[in-house]
């Protein structure tokens, strides 16, 4: 399996030119030149991008240089503080992983996948020099596993076009179920040597968005340590997550969770990435802000220790605020040793 060399350890700025209110305000202000600087000084080798359309794009599809020139500037930040850069496409026009953006239409509708994969052609001649510190992901998130098929069709023309502009750049493919791991055998199979297979992980879930207000089921005042059962974690999972029904069964009930969990996790995506010979990257992985920092600074050391011994990069969800934030008031008390891990 190949490893992503220059992407093993980095950080999300979600927040900033995504999933917000896209004003000018927020663009100059939610993150600065001194955010990107300490993250050099933290010894992460990379951000991740998140940007959505809207940034670039009016709603009629006409281009808008200042946000072009918005991201000029990370890039810039970027290189001076020797870090690498993902640049993610977390929404196009016409598709949002999250349902209240209320975008919709863009898999059956041609119109919106050309603009989609014209976006990528300008995005590829604006940032294609970069390839030797940049790489792109061409879509955040897809949801439904009906879209499978259309995906694969969409994601190989907006590759191809791509290439045609940018032969070298290295390319984030992820599936269904919002990047799940269970997509990635089911992705088309690689178009050159510079696709990477990209997932995400939050499991498990009952843990990372225990009390989240934006998850279906769940009970905003339910908290939980790390340490329990594996059966108590069915339980709860059952309870406050029924309709992500993830089952546990295979593990001991008794038994306190630990690293085989997430060994078992992996088993599957590595699998795939041996036998497809890509590497792996794990674009979004983290705990909300309601768990404790000492329980949220256990899962990161059991998570990112199977992700070493496979050589998959990651970039931890988030850098500030998004209910993730790790240099908020929270993590405070744990953030040196959590930096030794990410």
């Amino acid at each position: 399996m190949k490893t992503m060399t220059g992407y093993m350890h980095g950080i999300n700025l979600g927040g900033w030119f995504s999933q917000c209110d896209h004003t000018k305000e927020r663009y100059d202000n939610f993150i600065v030149e001194s955010d990107i600087e300490t993250i050099g000084k933290w010894g992460l080798d990379h951000i991740r991008l998140p940007i959505d359309y809207d940034l670039v794009e009016e709603q009629d599809g006409t281009y808008k240089e200042e946000g072009f020139c918005y991201i000029d500037k990370v890039v810039g930040w970027a290189g001076k503080y020797g870090l690498n850069m993902v640049l993610d496409l977390h929404k196009t026009f016409g598709f949002s992983f999250d349902s209240g953006e209320a975008e919709t239409g863009f898999f059956d509708n041609e119109d919106y996948q050309e603009r989609f994969y014209k976006l990528w052609e300008k995005l590829a001649e604006r940032y294609g020099k970069y390839s030797d510190r940049m790489c792109f992901e061409i879509l955040n998130e897809v949801t439904d596993k009906e879209y499978c098929d259309i995906w694969n069709t969409i994601s190989t023309k907006c590759i191809k076009r791509i290439r045609a502009i940018a032969p070298d750049v290295k390319i984030l493919l992820g599936g269904y179920y919002n990047n799940s791991i269970e997509a990635l055998k089911d992705l088309a199979l690689p178009y050159d040597e510079n696709i990477v297979y990209n997932f995400h992980c939050y499991e498990p879930l009952v843990f990372t968005h225990q009390g989240g207000y934006w998850v279906d089921g769940m009970d905003t005042s339910f908290r939980m340590p790390f340490d329990v059962t594996y059966g108590e974690y069915q339980e709860y999972t059952d309870k406050y997550l029924a309709r992500f029904a993830e089952d546990l069964s295979s593990f001991d009930k008794n038994a306190v969770m630990g690293t085989d969990y997430f060994e078992k996790m992996v088993q599957e995506a590595v699998r795939v990435a041996e036998e497809r010979n890509v590497a792996l990257y794990c674009g979004e992985y983290g705990v909300i802000n309601l768990a404790t920092p000492e329980d949220t600074l256990k899962w990161y050391k059991m998570i990112c220790s199977v992700f070493d011994k496979y050589g998959i990069g990651r970039a931890a969800w988030s850098y500030k605020e998004m209910d993730f934030g790790i240099v908020d008031d929270h993590m405070k008390s744990s953030l040196d040793e959590l930096l030794e891990v990410l």
